[in-house]
């Protein structure tokens, strides 16, 4: 079944449109124009007529051999446009902060970057130790938190490609676990995937600790983390659930509001 349209649009060609390239973003490739008309429910010649006025204005290529279409330069400049005003950092910032006055610790927003997750927001709880997350700063995803949160949300096979051999894993410290293959990590990311979260103990750094979850979007891909940390000691292992559920209810929180939902 073609996925609904939601309510009735007062302007349905750029309801349609937006439908079109919201599919081609959710595909791992170009799609043919039929399969489109089919997924969306829309006619062929609707969806030709489209394709080509978006085709002239950069948002969709054609790929003539394959007789598909993909997104275009237009997409990524948009792509681009988004990364500059920040919106994820503005969106993430006061929820995050609502987060830190709730459980009184320290909390911070991260996206993926390569292998590493990128800090683009931090919180620090009063009274609490000044951490390496600062904004800016990037560190090994399979040692954090948030980054096992995020690479739990991504296909198996993206994994694989970020770590291709043993020299991609690296160390911090000399505590906790240290996850030094692609089967241990997929281990830990199965892990995540069965609790809803992800955690860290002291392999960033010594005596602190992190629960983090997934941000989503539309489509289930992980845009970025929400993770909190603080003093292993200061924290029993028996309570860390209690803060990882608070995690994933802002995290979820913050899903809806990129996605212009409440």
């Amino acid at each position: 079944m073609p996925p609904e349209a939601g309510p009735k649009s007062k302007v349905p060609a750029a309801e349609s449109t937006l439908r079109i390239l919201r599919l081609l973003a959710s595909r791992r490739g170009p799609q043919p124009a039929a399969s489109i008309a089919a997924t969306l429910g829309l006619p062929r010649s609707t969806v030709y007529h489209l394709l080509a006025v978006m085709e002239e204005n950069g948002f969709v290529m054609h790929l003539p051999e394959e007789r598909r279409y993909g997104l275009g330069i237009g997409a990524f400049e948009l792509s681009s446009a988004y990364s500059r005003q920040e919106p994820l950092s503005r969106l993430g910032r006061p929820v995050l902060a609502s987060l830190v006055d709730t459980i009184g610790e320290s909390a911070h927003l991260a996206v993926l970057h390569g292998r590493d997750v990128l800090y683009i927001v931090e919180e620090r709880a009063k009274n609490r130790p000044s951490l390496v997350t600062d904004v800016g700063v990037r560190l090994p995803s399979h040692l954090t938190a948030s980054g096992r949160a995020i690479l739990a949300a991504l296909p198996k096979s993206q994994v694989r490609a970020l770590y291709p051999n043993a020299a991609a894993f690296s160390e911090r410290t000399e505590e906790g676990e240290h996850i030094r293959s692609y089967s241990a990590l997929q281990s830990a990311l199965d892990q995540v995937r069965q609790r809803g979260y992800a955690t860290e103990d002291g392999e960033v750094t010594s005596g602190f600790a992190s629960v983090a979850a997934a941000v989503t979007d539309h489509a289930g891909w992980p845009t970025a983390a929400v993770a909190v940390t603080f003093l292993g000691e200061k924290v029993p292992v028996q309570e860390r659930d209690e803060l990882a559920r608070q995690v994933a209810r802002v995290a979820g929180e913050l899903s809806h509001r990129i996605y212009g939902r409440r």
